[in-house]
């Protein structure tokens, strides 16, 4: 019984010891003062399709659109899985002005049309003035959201 007990301590002792070194390690993974945290996830911008290519024509970054619906179970997926990918994150928000769409609400409805999009979720890119230039339909993972981004920025209207 005094074994147990004293592994049992043991034990005890060795986990104390080990929280504050635990601790300084997930501390040096916060960003030090001033600096900002990298998004674990692809930030979109909110507002409307005109504020969007007015500050991507400023910044001169092309514009990444998530043309989705509410209904849309590869939407969802997307949502839940690529736009939370690392590197797709880093790499989209570094290089796109980033917006999502209901395509079946507000000014969706009428972009729909004009975008010809009909099938979901559909992906767009677009230049910086806003001319479309690649569309994907589908959904796609997080390695082959950086692929398809990388073609776009390559393309010119």
């Amino acid at each position: 019984m005094q074994i147990f007990r004293f592994r049992k301590a043991n034990a005890v002792a060795a986990l104390l010891w080990l929280l504050p070194a635990t601790g300084a390690v997930f501390a040096q993974n916060r960003p030090a003062a001033g600096e900002t945290a990298v998004s674990a996830e692809i930030v979109f911008q909110s507002g409307k399709w005109e504020e969007v290519v007015s500050e991507a024509k400023k910044s001169g970054k092309y514009i990444f659109v998530d043309a989705y619906t509410t209904w849309c179970a590869p939407c969802k997926l997307l949502k839940s899985t690529t736009f939370r990918d690392k590197n797709a994150a880093v790499f989209f928000n570094k290089n796109f002005i980033n917006y999502q769409l209901d395509m079946e609400k507000g000014e969706g409805v009428a972009l729909a049309e004009k975008w010809d999009v009909s099938a979901y979720p559909s992906l767009l890119f677009f230049t910086p003035g806003g001319e479309l230039v690649l569309k994907q339909i589908g959904y796609i993972d997080g390695p082959k959201l950086n692929e398809v981004g990388k073609q776009a920025l390559k393309k010119r209207s």
